[in-house]
């Protein structure tokens, strides 16, 4: 479990988290999200215990990060940007792995030679990004983490080695309870793997529900009316964005689905249509009302 409480962090007289609060579930996929800049990098190095807070608390399992291995020490981080010594195989750094992390298992190191196919007495710096990245998840999880924390965390890797790699993480939350924390631009992806999002906006966690729960607060709908629209009709709901072609009104409202509709229909229209909504445009209508909403370009 990870618990951060009014987590705050200056360099110099920038503020790059301000009193910023987020709680990962034991067992579940927690996917932080947010736009470049935002603080998720600097958010990640306190979990690390890298960086030390100016104010707040950070725990892990429920023990301070800051200046204490034994709270990380079935941690695991996957950055984006991998290191490994320029002169290690496979067999050398996992070697080296056992040593750091009392919790190696040599067998589940064995058996994942099925699922990532690479020589293990190949030097690590010379294969390609993409089995880099397998590597990195190979002793990843081999260590037997309580936690994981993936940056970017699939990038390089072909379709059908993402599908292995999220199935073996996957397994771990499901049978070993695992608690993962995803930092990913891929929206897309993360709605398939995570049950919790966090979404951080200029050093602030500005919403944080679970998925379906999100999904449950903004919607998006297509009304028609036989005429011209109804006076007053704006009122009382919370639009995010409307756009309207011909008779056709499409808006991204936020609220209780129910009232939406009970409002709409007061209205008679000719017809009314639920849409569904993903993960990438409910961070987008989030940050919309916050200056970071898409705007017209003129070049």
């Amino acid at each position: 479990m990870i618990e951060v409480k009014n987590l705050k962090k200056n360099f110099g007289s920038f503020c790059v988290l301000d009193d910023l609060s987020l709680h990962a579930k034991k067992a579940s996929v927690y996917g932080l999200v947010g736009p470049n800049g935002a603080g998720k990098t600097t958010l990640i190095k306190h979990l690390l215990g890298i960086y030390r807070q100016d104010a707040g608390e950070i725990t892990i399992n429920g023990q301070f990060a800051w200046d204490n291995p034994s709270a990380l020490a079935k941690t695991i981080y996957i950055p984006d940007e991998l290191y490994f010594f320029s002169q290690y195989t496979i067999q050398e750094m996992a070697a080296f792995y056992s040593e750091l992390y009392p919790s190696w298992n040599w067998d589940r190191f064995e058996r994942l030679k099925q699922v990532f196919p690479i020589d293990v007495k190949r030097r690590i710096t010379r294969l390609s990004k993409g089995m880099q990245r397998q590597v990195a998840f190979w002793l990843g999880i081999c260590v037997m983490p309580n936690i994981m924390i993936l940056d970017e965390p699939v990038d390089g890797l072909d379709p059908v080695m993402r599908k292995k790699v999220w199935n073996l993480v996957l397994q771990d939350v499901a049978e070993r309870e695992t608690t993962v924390l995803i930092s990913s631009h891929n929206l897309r992806e993360l709605e398939d793997v995570c049950d919790h999002v966090g979404i951080l906006y200029k050093g602030k966690i500005v919403a944080e529900k679970e998925l379906d729960d999100m999904k449950s607060d903004i919607h998006k709908l297509q009304i028609a009316f036989s005429g011209e629209l109804p006076d007053n009709f704006m009122q009382d709901i919370q639009i995010l964005q409307k756009t309207q072609k011909g008779s056709v009104l499409m808006m991204i409202v936020k609220g209780d689905k129910e009232m939406i509709l009970s409002h709409v229909h007061k209205a008679n229209p000719l017809l009314v249509d639920l849409l569904p909504l993903t993960l990438e445009e409910i961070f987008i209508y989030e940050l919309g009302g916050m200056g970071y909403e898409i705007q017209d370009v003129l070049i």
